[in-house]
Parts: structure tokens; C-alpha cells; sequence
């Protein structure tokens, strides 16, 4: 089984936006590729987890979200890097149908879009590392037994300064390049 890094996206890789509903507001931070293009070398599956909530409360539609995702690619792939895949949580407490508005184990906190991934890209969680903005993405990562970072792009820095409960990352740093540092230079538990 392969390891992996798990990254949140708004605010991990690319610019938090609230609802991101427009292309025009997608900006790639200026060193997401070349952190990723690192972990692709070092032969890590890099994989974004990531909760969208706007398709539930009907702010977008999963066309425009493989748009996006589609056009990350695109700016990944100028600078010879890759995502190995997208896994998204379309649901929300405040859904406007019903299918989208209940319960469900794929919204993080709950683990399981990260589950899926391991299952589906035969991952290991225990070697693997998930990267996020949001304590949210460490309890995520804590509950499906990957090691955790808190990134401070984001929502990071005032996450950082809340209770954490019983979120622990393994480390807190400043962007997704310090993350991948710390990545290649931490041996596994």
C-alpha cells in the first residue's frame, strides 16, 4: 500500500474564498505546485479531501466543481506536478434536498473521504500525512490514522489560536511548502 498526503483545498492549495462559485476566484497559492510537484518525487499519492458544501446548499453544481478541479489540474500540470485524486462531500446541514442535509461519513470532520481514498488508490493511512487549514482536517486525519498538519493559510492562523478539543496535529506550520518540509524530513511513527 502506498502512502499519501491528503490536502484540504481552500486554503491549503489554493486561496480560501468562502463559496468559491466563479473561476475567476481561483488562485493556486504561488508554491502549491512545486510543494506537490515534491511529493509526487518522493512518491507520495497526493489527494484532495475536501468538503463542498456549496453543491448541497445550491451555490454551485458538481459540473462547475470538476471545472474547478479541472482547471487546478491544468496550473499543476505547467509546473510538472499532479493530484491523484479528488474526493469531495457535497453535503450540508443546511441542504436545500433532503439526500444532502442528513448525516453523513464523508463531511469532515468524519473520515470518510479519506477511508474511500484508501480504499479506492490502495493507501495506507499509517504512512500517510493529511494537511489542512481547519482543525476540522486534523480530527479528520487523527480519526482515519494519518499523521496531521495545520497549515496557517486559511482559516489556520485563528483555528491555531482556538480550543482545539481533542484535535492534535503533529505539527502547525505556516504553508502547504513548509508542510511538505516537515513531510520529507519526519519519519514515520
Amino acid at each position: 500500500m502506498k502512502r499519501a498526503v491528503f490536502l484540504d483545498r481552500d486554503g491549503t492549495i489554493i486561496e480560501e474564498r468562502g463559496y468559491l462559485d466563479r473561476l475567476a476566484l481561483l488562485e493556486v497559492y504561488p508554491y502549491t505546485t512545486d510543494a506537490i510537484r515534491l511529493l509526487n518525487r518522493a512518491g507520495y499519492a497526493a489527494v484532495v479531501v475536501t468538503n463542498q458544501g456549496g453543491i448541497g446548499r445550491g451555490i454551485i453544481d458538481e459540473p462547475f466543481l470538476h471545472q474547478v478541479h479541472a482547471t487546478i489540474d491544468a496550473r499543476l500540470v505547467e509546473g510538472r506536478a499532479r493530484l491523484d485524486g479528488y474526493y469531495f462531500c457535497p453535503h450540508h446541514p443546511s441542504a436545500i434536498s433532503p439526500e444532502l442535509r442528513g448525516p453523513c461519513a464523508c463531511r469532515k470532520p468524519a473520515s470518510g473521504m479519506i477511508d474511500r481514498a484508501c480504499r479506492e488508490l490502495s493507501l495506507d493511512p499509517r504512512r500517510s500525512v493529511m494537511v489542512g487549514d481547519r482543525l476540522l482536517d486534523v480530527l479528520c486525519g487523527q480519526d482515519a490514522g494519518t499523521r496531521t498538519v495545520l497549515v496557517r493559510t486559511g482559516h489556520g492562523a485563528h483555528e491555531e489560536a482556538m480550543p482545539r478539543g481533542r484535535a492534535r496535529p503533529d505539527a502547525i506550520l505556516n504553508n502547504l511548502m513548509e508542510a511538505v518540509g516537515w513531510i520529507l524530513r519526519t519519519p514515520l511513527r
